[in-house]
């Protein structure tokens, strides 16, 4: 028997580090939050028993090797993981009559940061709690971590890299899938994922005297301008209430925590205690109790995106968990599907991983009778099934299936081309998922699809409505920003409009243009010429266009000879304006009359349109340099006699 349970723990060893390995250094999921949970108390409790400890345990091992990419660098001192329990009556006995700060315990990518003589100095990830990596460029980027700071001796904290739930849904999708947002060596894509920076410790400030309080030490961090985790005095009375408290609030909380974390309020005390071989004694993390439901598996639904890999959604009757009702969880792949022996009418329980995100945790019947599908929900051509280290994939591997096509259907919708509210990325993902939306016509079908769209997670009778109303607006748009629209290479809504105009609007004849033609357009050289002619040369884009046409309707601009007084003239717009609602509008009322609008002022600007003259930007230097003409909105439209009225 002794022997079967050494064995069993070299097996557990080996099954959580690889799956640590994966989700840590990899950026890919093996096994579910549950899984793993449930094989570490295991192996935990079998350690216990035995008095066996491998080497490389998890529960003595602290972290997980960094990447190879990125420059490696040694902590001053060592990042211990936390002890945990999902008891609160435990979280109050720790307390042992010692008052406590209690905080969100976020799910990111732990950073250490140091400032010397204000400035940041470098930026390092956990890695294994030794050795992590150096991400000073990309942690430049963090959308709202101070750069400079008042403190000008050297200071250390700690806190967590995170990209919020209302973010992550804006960018979703956009993220290839090996693409990491901090541990990559491009800080460009960091910056665009709009990750933000919660400190949740101070390590040491120089010279500086708290008092003994890790209240005070938040104070002073964010005295210095760092966001700081939510967070609570609690002592054993108040403990419970505080957990309520933030459980809460985590249904609606936009930012991603996986529990709690409750620290002995008095730094020397909890200094006193030390540490285990893994865990500081000053600290401990609580982690919510999963609500478990029974529910039965109704269906696996196949879900393609851009990238081509198609996920197994799984669709069951309907329960209630964390005060919500919750019908369908994601699979992840093919390797969890397997493991999970999926079969339609198995019996299953499921559980929301942090309280959110819904997941099966056990299959109690294992049926094992889910076919992997063979052809692509989306286009109906072959799938692909790929391996990679110990997870399978299923793949289409048609290039030109619709669901490859998202980042084209969310340029037709964004604002300055057909301007359809309500239609997020990741909303046209399950639209195309659900074959809803194969062709741009199919956007403004939407309408037949009404019932289902209403019944979808996210969607109502009220926001089912909304989009709707958004696109029967969007039917009644103009030339310019339908070709716009299209998504042609090298055509920006510049162009599109220049060349509306050379045309006169008339988009048969513009449409049949050559290269030639094309070309004869200011501003329109071949390269642009030829992009435009070949897409509507190609037969598929024109019987496309074609079923477009018949669900819109183009509206020809005014002409008024009397207003092209802007004739030839280049403007330059910047900063706030008071007379427009945004940049966007002052730039199409000079372009109706005949000017341009550039990025940049150069010898050619005509004046630059700013209401702070006195202004020290760039821009405005660079105007006075040249001996450009600065102009507020109001000298701007006297000086040209435009009127806005009517």
């Amino acid at each position: 028997m002794r022997q079967e349970k050494t064995e069993r723990i070299k097996y557990l060893v080996e099954t959580l580090n690889r799956a640590a390995k994966a989700y840590y250094a990899e950026d890919r999921e093996i096994m579910s939050n549950y899984d793993y949970d449930a094989l570490y108390d295991e192996l935990l409790r079998l350690e216990q028993e035995t008095g066996v400890v491998m080497a490389d345990s998890p529960t003595v091992n602290v972290g997980y090797e960094a990447v190879d990419e990125l420059p490696k660098e040694r902590h001053e001192s060592p990042m211990l993981s936390l002890g945990k329990t999902k008891s609160r009556e435990e979280l109050r006995d720790w307390l042992q009559g010692n008052p406590a700060v209690m905080s969100w315990k976020l799910d990111g990518l732990t950073i250490v940061l140091t400032y010397r003589d204000g400035k940041l100095a470098k930026a390092v990830t956990r890695g294994n709690g030794e050795v992590g990596e150096v991400v000073t460029n990309n942690a430049r980027t963090f959308k709202n971590l101070p750069l400079s700071i008042s403190f000008e001796g050297q200071l250390v904290l700690r806190g967590e890299a995170v990209i919020s739930y209302s973010d992550f849904e804006r960018i979703n999708g956009q993220i290839p899938e090996e693409d990491a947002s901090v541990r990559q060596l491009n800080n460009q894509v960091t910056a665009g994922r709009s990750v933000r920076f919660f400190a949740f410790s101070l390590v040491s400030a120089e010279g500086m005297d708290f008092q003994n309080s890790v209240s005070r030490q938040f104070d002073f961090l964010e005295a210095q301008g760092f966001e700081v985790v939510e967070h609570y005095l609690v002592d054993e009375d108040n403990i419970l209430s505080t957990v309520e408290l933030f459980e809460d609030r985590i249904k609606d909380y936009d930012i991603p925590s996986d529990g709690l974390v409750l620290t002995y309020e008095n730094i020397a005390y909890g200094l006193s205690l030390g540490r285990t071989a893994k865990f500081p004694r000053n600290s401990i993390a609580f982690k919510w109790a999963d609500e478990l439901r029974e529910t039965t598996l109704r269906e696996i639904e196949w879900s393609a995106s851009r990238t081509g890999l198609i996920n197994p959604v799984a669709i069951f009757d309907p329960v209630e968990l964390e005060g919500t009702t919750v019908s369908r969880a994601s699979v992840h792949n093919i390797s969890i599907l397997k493991g999970l022996k999926l079969g339609l009418g198995d019996r299953i329980t499921v559980y929301k991983a942090n309280m959110i995100i819904p997941q099966i945790a056990e299959n109690l019947t294992c049926s094992d009778t889910v076919e992997i599908p063979r052809e692509c929900p989306v286009c109906g051509e072959k799938t692909e099934l790929r391996q990679v280290n110990e997870v399978r994939t299923l793949y289409c591997i048609n290039p030109s299936c619709p669901a490859k096509q998202i980042k084209s259907f969310t340029h037709f919708v964004s604002r300055d081309a057909m301007n359809i509210d309500g239609l997020s990325e990741a909303t046209l993902e399950k639209f195309v998922d659900r074959g809803f939306i194969r062709e741009y016509a199919d956007l403004f079908r939407l309408e037949k699809h009404r019932e289902q769209i209403e019944a979808m997670e996210g969607f109502g009778e009220k926001s089912c409505a909304n989009l709707l109303e958004s696109v029967e607006r969007a039917r009644e748009t103009t030339l310019p920003r339908l070709i716009y629209a299209l998504g042609i290479a090298n055509i920006g809504l510049a162009n599109a409009k220049m060349m509306c105009g050379y045309f006169d609007y008339d988009f048969d004849r513009m449409r049949s243009a050559n290269v030639e033609e094309l070309s004869g357009v200011e501003g329109v050289g071949e390269v642009i010429a030829s992009s435009f002619a070949d897409y509507m040369k190609n037969e598929e884009n024109r019987e496309k266009l074609e079923n477009l046409l018949k669900e819109i309707h183009i509206s020809m601009p005014e002409k008024n000879e009397g207003e092209q007084n802007l004739k030839g003239l280049s403007f330059v717009v910047t900063g706030s304006l008071n007379r427009f609602a945004g940049r966007s509008d002052l730039k199409e009322l000079i372009e109706r009359r005949g000017g341009k609008v550039t990025g940049s002022v150069t010898k050619n600007t005509t004046c630059l349109i700013n209401n702070d003259i006195s202004s020290s930007s760039s821009k405005n230097q660079k105007a006075k340099e040249l001996g450009i003409p600065i102009l507020s909105e109001d000298l701007f439209l006297e000086q040209y006699n435009i009127s806005l009225e009517g």
